[in-house]
């Protein structure tokens, strides 16, 4: 069984540590991906499993055993860079072999391996061209069958579609699922991207400053995060924040947001919050949780700032006090900026957060 567990890894460079006690376990065939900003920790983590990084604290096991101390070619790991690694000197199907050649595997073996790979990733057209005739797609799928070929224990990818364009980043999205559901084999996958990290993983670890701050299923860090971190990072566009105030008594508990906005609380979360009452705190809302309202029926009215029309829906930007906010809506046209938009809030999907720990309350 090809999990990999990591118990109190800690790196530092020099005096600046960048990844601080991290515990993490990775079940076998499991597809997670680790996910955060620039300089969160999260290629750092993927090196150490690696072995491109020497871990300064810790322990790091793949299938049971403690590998702090195995070379890389060890571990039984295949690595999917971002920038693709191929030699540009050898055709596609060198570019697979080429790993297995230098292991003595037979060549009948080294054919089939090498050939089942890319039928899988439908690249068998291009096993004799040279890197440089193929598309950055092209060669992100032969980068991922010298990867396939070794039959690793567990496959790393660190940030493998950053350099291609949009279209083609959905596209190999899709392979990389297609792929993890045929090559059932435990998968790590570094991004920043947080729509890669919501379609492809089975769990997401969300990292900032080198510490997890959330791990879960991506409806788990969509719909109940932790924290105004998470619930920012994770959807786009990102959660509205607006800054408000618990008021009222248990049976008629309400927050009390600026321009003399009042919102009932839910009656099934007034026990929860009562405990919170007369606290500043801060109202999540994600942009879907607006709706379009008849006028006598709408909870806020607005003034429009920015319309976005993106087709499938509209976004609409406005303020709650000094708070830039925003609301998916279905298709709506007819409206400019400078129209009053009226709304009405789902406060049912609504989170609070402490003002000060940023905490989900």
């Amino acid at each position: 069984m090809a999990g990999v567990s990591l118990r109190g890894v800690v790196k530092r460079f020099g005096t600046n540590e960048v990844v601080h006690g991290v515990d993490l376990d990775i079940s076998h065939n499991e597809f997670v991906v680790l996910v955060g900003p620039s300089g969160c920790g999260k290629s750092t983590i993927l090196r150490m499993i690696a072995g491109l990084e020497d871990i300064t604290a810790g322990e790091i096991s793949t299938d049971g055993r403690v590998v702090n101390e195995l070379a890389p070619k060890d571990r039984d790991i295949a690595m999917v860079f971002q920038d693709y690694a191929l030699y540009p000197h050898l055709s596609v199907y060198r570019n697979m072999s080429f790993g297995l050649e230098m292991q003595k595997v037979p060549a009948a073996e080294i054919r089939e391996r090498v050939e089942a790979a890319a039928k899988i990733l439908n690249i068998m057209d291009l096993l004799e061209r040279k890197p440089k005739q193929l598309s950055g797609g092209q060669r992100q799928r032969v980068a991922m069958g010298r990867a396939i070929v070794r039959r690793p224990k567990v496959f790393l990818f660190d940030e493998p579609l950053s350099n291609l364009d949009a279209k083609l980043r959905t596209q190999m999205r899709t392979e990389i699922k297609k792929l993890h559901q045929t090559v059932a084999t435990t998968i790590v996958y570094v991004t920043h991207d947080q729509v890669e990290a919501m379609t492809l993983a089975e769990r997401i670890v969300v990292l900032r400053d080198g510490i997890i701050e959330q791990i879960g299923s991506p409806d788990e860090v969509y719909n109940h995060p932790n924290s105004m971190f998470v619930a920012g990072f994770i959807g786009a566009p990102t959660m509205n924040f607006v800054p408000c105030r618990l008021t009222g008594d248990d049976g008629n508990l309400a927050l009390s947001l600026p321009d003399d906005i009042v919102l009932p609380v839910p009656e099934d979360r007034r026990h929860h919050y009562a405990q919170y009452r007369d606290r500043d705190v801060v109202l999540g809302l994600r942009p879907e949780f607006f709706s379009l309202a008849e006028d006598e029926n709408s909870v806020i009215s607005p003034r429009i700032n920015v319309i976005e029309p993106l087709g499938s829906d509209t976004l609409f930007f406005f303020e709650i006090g000094s708070t830039e906010v925003v609301a998916r809506t279905p298709p709506l046209t007819g409206l400019n900026p400078g129209d009053a938009l009226p709304l009405a809030i789902n406060t049912a999907k609504m989170h609070l957060f402490d003002a000060e720990t940023e905490k989900v309350l």
